[in-house]
């Protein structure tokens, strides 16, 4: 297991910390370079710059992807650290400038997506780690938390779990290890996503164009749960598609389906109670099969997608 500590504004965290009430976060970055340093679920400790120079939170990994400002307002709002949208674009452009870079009416910007995010409360935070560079260049730093040498990442996460704020709800696939001399860190079992990471996530592992159509008009693309979470399902890439809102309303309600081989199914109700769905039919006539992910671990899972098919597919 891994931790990341990550260099933040303390106006991001400060700002967040006051909002018990968002639970997920967009640690957004000005460029848009990938973040791999952690994998979903793994934790992540807030530092803040000097001279403060404190950890004084975390979150868990959802997944990262790049976004226009204003998708990642739309999609989590205050959790970006800002009251509105007009500040986040501000913050983000000021960087740009520090760069060099010209004003962007709506630049693209590295998100960061975390979950279940936790402050300590005043006086509780925690010194900086020592090894920890304090030249300012340094974004983060990645910590292997079965090395000794690392026990110090481990203690601060396992105190910060202690004493987060007392209304935190800690998510059922976090189980509690005790590891050593250090007690509370949490350790995935499900790589579930947060809510609203799931639909961010969704859009770009499908390059913003719906599975079944090809439609790119992202006002009307939503993030469809193959399984739905009244259901079991959970919000994880591998359960959700990116549909058209009325191919998500038509997959939803079992008059569209796809097999275990990615193959578009189409219900003989659809023509039989509407007399309509030609452009489907035809579809499924030449064995089309839908866009999915270039990278396998995001494509439907195929036991999600045989569980809707002998569950809520209308097969007659």
């Amino acid at each position: 297991m891994h931790a990341v500590v990550a260099v933040t504004d303390k106006r991001w965290s400060d700002f967040l910390s006051a909002r018990p009430h968002l639970t997920e976060a967009n640690f957004w970055t000005p460029s848009s370079i990938g973040f791999r340093a952690l994998t979903t679920g793994e934790p992540m400790l807030f530092k803040t710059h000097a001279p403060h120079d404190r950890i004084v939170g975390g979150g868990f990994l959802s997944g990262f992807v790049t976004l226009r400002v204003s998708e990642a307002w739309r999609f989590f709002g205050e959790g970006n650290g800002r009251a509105t949208e007009a500040q986040v674009l501000e913050d983000v452009n000021g960087y740009r400038k520090g760069q060099g870079k010209a004003w962007d009416p709506d630049p693209v910007i590295g998100c960061i997506l975390l979950r279940n995010i936790f402050f300590a409360p005043s006086g509780a935070d925690l010194p900086a780690p020592p090894e920890f560079s304090r030249g300012g260049i340094q974004r983060y730093k990645r910590y292997d938390l079965t090395e000794p040498t690392n026990d110090h990442i481990a203690s601060a996460l396992g105190q910060l779990e202690t004493t987060a704020r007392p209304d935190l709800v800690w998510p059922d696939d976090l189980q509690l290890d005790v590891a050593g001399p250090v007690v509370g860190i949490p350790r995935l079992t499900t790589p579930r996503v947060g809510q609203s990471a799931f639909k961010a996530l969704v859009l770009g592992a499908y390059q913003r164009h719906c599975a079944i159509t090809g439609s790119r008009i992202e006002p009307v693309l939503e993030a469809a749960h193959i399984r739905p979470v009244r259901d079991g399902g959970i919000h994880r890439v591998d359960n959700g598609m990116l549909l058209r809102s009325d191919v998500h309303k038509l997959f939803d309600d079992g008059y569209l389906g796809v097999d275990d081989r990615f193959r578009l199914r189409v219900s003989p109700r659809l023509k039989s109670e509407f007399g309509n769905g030609v452009e489907f039919y035809e579809q499924e006539r030449v064995g089309h099969t839908i866009s999915v992910p270039a990278y396998r671990k995001l494509r439907p899972e195929r036991e999600a997608l045989t569980w809707h098919m002998d569950t809520v597919f209308k097969s007659a």
